[in-house]
């Protein structure tokens, strides 16, 4: 387990165990009763994120929840897949030339690769609007020819679950 998810789960599970300084959860009326956590065991699964976001900020945030994902299905190399479609905006965080800006955006990206079943695989087309070649992106990223195009494929023709 990398550093970054070590920390992740850390900074989760001390957050859950944290009382909020609202009023206690006895002393709030709760007409429809009170929720349970359920205790699932996921199988590992094979999933495709579609992603087109914006900005640093909305990226980073996908790479919390793949690494959680990765997390549970224990770093699976053998039954699990996360496949992550790069297609809009954050395109320009894996150009090489911005390395010194996204650094650390880049080792959590470049990390998971390495921890587990994860892959980044970027669309051409996309990468040509932002003025990129596959040469000017970081090598742990596969360019492929079209987003939609390799969606479609993983989730037809080899059971990959859709995630957006």
């Amino acid at each position: 387990m990398t550093g970054y998810a070590l920390n992740f789960l850390m900074a989760l599970l001390i957050s859950l165990a944290t009382p909020t300084p609202t009023a206690r959860a006895e002393e709030t009326p709760a007409p429809w009763g009170r929720a349970a956590a359920a205790d699932i065991d996921y199988r590992p699964q094979k999933v495709v994120y579609d992603v087109a976001l914006n900005d640093e900020r909305a990226f980073s945030g996908v790479l919390d929840r793949v690494s959680y994902l990765n997390n549970l299905y224990q770093a699976d190399p053998f039954e699990a897949s996360i496949v992550l479609v790069l297609h809009g905006n954050e395109i320009p965080l894996f150009s090489v030339q911005n390395l010194p800006r996204y650094r650390e955006l880049m080792q959590r990206a470049q990390s998971l690769t390495q921890a587990g079943p994860v892959e980044f695989r970027m669309c051409r087309v996309a990468a040509r609007g932002h003025g990129l070649e596959p040469g000017d992106i970081h090598g742990f990223v596969k360019v492929v020819p079209m987003a939609d195009a390799e969606i479609v494929r993983l989730q037809q023709e080899q059971g990959y679950a859709y995630m957006r």
